[in-house]
């Protein structure tokens, strides 16, 4: 069965490391890691990705474990996020859709081709810039520096302010960058200067490597910052013989244009790949009254933030 990193014991290493309550747990054909969220209205557990189970009967008793863990920690619901999109007719009947909060879509290269086949893949503006980007002055640097995170963090602050939109905290950040499984990409601009314009967080896992925070400096938009970035990504993990690249998450195939994922869509296809759906977020309710609560302080919250 495909193991998601989001559902291992390297993530609850993290979550560890962020003072998360977090419960890993393995059966016979199952596996599932449920991190523990508060809430003013009462407990819930959250499975990004999970939970993982080879079959049928697999997935009933990764369900009634996290029952009996739900009961243990008094959990109004589980919050459910299986890959297999076949796993929802088993579904019970007290399970409800809800928002998507890691991404239903995403899109995968394949990195088992030839180098030359990959770019053949790739649009042709797309190659051109990754084959030529050193030529605009552009230099990408590894690293796994935990203070080489403030880089991230200040281009995601200047992004959140221009666009309106949240952020992980430094915090967050540098202890992803502090587990064996990440990495930091930096682009430099002019090369040799110090002077960072683009910058990314790439986590390891078996054969995938996935595209994780990203931020880019706005003021250099018209130099290809982020096809550097992602070129060395892409052939470095080929190179350590990672077989997978997972771009995490791109708009719906049928998405009308104006949605708010179309731009970077487009972009993550112009490397090739294929699409991957999942089976999206659900939650199973264990306690309808405050289920119903829960759900009426978000929609408040949601309001109140509007105004």
């Amino acid at each position: 069965m495909e193991i998601p990193i989001t559902q291992t014991k390297e993530w609850k290493k993290l979550q560890d490391d962020l003072n998360e309550i977090s419960f890993f747990e393995t059966g016979n054909d199952y596996q599932f890691l449920a991190i523990l969220k508060k809430t003013p209205v009462g407990n819930y557990l959250y499975l990004p990705y999970g939970p993982i189970a080879k079959t049928e009967t697999g997935f009933k008793s990764a369900l009634n474990a996290l029952k009996i863990l739900a009961k243990k920690e008094n959990a109004i619901f589980i919050r459910i996020e299986p890959q297999n999109p076949e796993t929802k007719q088993f579904f019970p009947k007290n399970t409800k859709k809800t928002k998507d909060l890691n991404p239903k879509e995403t899109w995968i290269l394949d990195l088992t081709p030839s180098v030359d086949e990959i770019y053949q893949n790739m649009k042709q503006n797309t190659r051109n810039l990754s084959k030529n980007y050193s030529k605009k002055g552009l230099k990408v640097i590894k690293t796994t520096a935990p203070e080489k995170i403030d880089h991230l963090v200040k281009l995601q602050h200047k992004l959140a302010k221009e666009r309106h939109i949240g952020v992980f905290s430094k915090d967050y950040l540098k202890a992803e960058l502090e587990q064996p499984f990440a990495s930091l990409y930096l682009v430099e601009y002019p090369a040799d200067s110090g002077q960072i314009i683009a910058a990314s967080l790439f986590f390891d896992y078996q054969d995938t490597r996935y595209y994780m925070q990203s931020a880019s400096d706005s003021d250099y938009k018209k130099l290809p910052a982020t096809i550097a970035l992602l070129n060395e990504a892409i052939f470095d993990a080929k190179e350590k013989g990672i077989k997978y690249f997972d771009f995490w998450g791109i708009a719906p195939e049928n998405a009308p244009k104006n949605h708010p994922w179309a731009g970077f869509t487009s972009f993550k296809k112009s490397f090739g790949g294929e699409p991957k759906t999942y089976a999206g977020t659900y939650d199973l309710i264990l306690k309808p009254a405050k289920y119903k609560l829960y759900e009426a302080t978000r929609k408040l919250n949601r309001l109140l933030r509007k105004n």
